[in-house]
């Protein structure tokens, strides 16, 4: 119960109305990484208290910037932020991407247990990986300098498509090692329950 009224709050305050069954799922979700976690050492935060702000709401903060029918997760890690985004947004389709065994199929696991129909699991380095279709919206959450992570996907992004790459603090030297070619736009996020900086990185390419 607790746990729930930490999520429900969050949610609150963060302007968020997710309905019952989707909470439920969410914290489904959690169960089943503190289980995973104690054997596969999937993230570094023990506490499902702490996982609340630290995982399900900080993905969540990206729910109002999330653009276009398919999304991509890269370097999903244990399903994050793409799981609890596609728990919030099923009419969007979701593919997680990892190069790393272990996490995919976690995120695997608990997209068969989810009963999550709108999201693809694929084990695979991202500057390897070609899809036919392009995406329209990709997130980066803790996966590589900006810079790095542009030049290993960029050939993954649609036309009008665009980066939301979740940094902490205000990643300024990042920023200005990005070459021409991107329209850069940066917003400060408020985690209820997380006392740390977060901000959200838009880039959209300009040609």
């Amino acid at each position: 119960m607790k746990l729930e009224k930490r999520l429900q709050q969050g949610l609150s305050e963060m302007g968020l109305d997710l309905a019952a069954p989707v909470r439920k799922k969410l914290l489904t979700f959690l169960e089943l990484l503190e289980k995973w976690n104690r054997a596969y050492n999937l993230t570094a935060v023990r506490d499902p208290e702490q996982m609340v702000p630290r995982h399900l709401l900080d993905s969540l903060t990206v729910l109002p910037y999330l653009q276009g029918p398919r999304v991509l997760d890269i370097g999903t890690g244990a399903g994050l932020p793409g799981i609890p985004l596609a728990l919030a947004r099923p009419d969007i389709e979701f593919t997680l991407l990892d190069s790393n065994a272990k996490k995919t199929r976690f995120a695997t696991q608990a997209l068969h247990e989810l009963g999550l129909k709108n999201v693809s699991v694929v084990q695979e380095r991202v500057e390897k990986f070609h899809p036919e279709t392009k995406f329209d919206t990709l997130i980066a959450r803790a996966f590589a300098s900006i810079p790095d992570m542009l030049a290993a996907s960029r050939h993954l992004c649609a036309p009008r498509g665009r980066f939301l790459v979740m940094k902490g603090v205000f990643p300024q030297e990042e920023l200005a090692a990005v070459t021409d070619g991107y329209r850069s736009e940066v917003t400060a996020l408020r985690i209820p329950g997380l006392d740390a900086a977060r901000h959200l990185v838009i880039l959209a390419p300009t040609n």
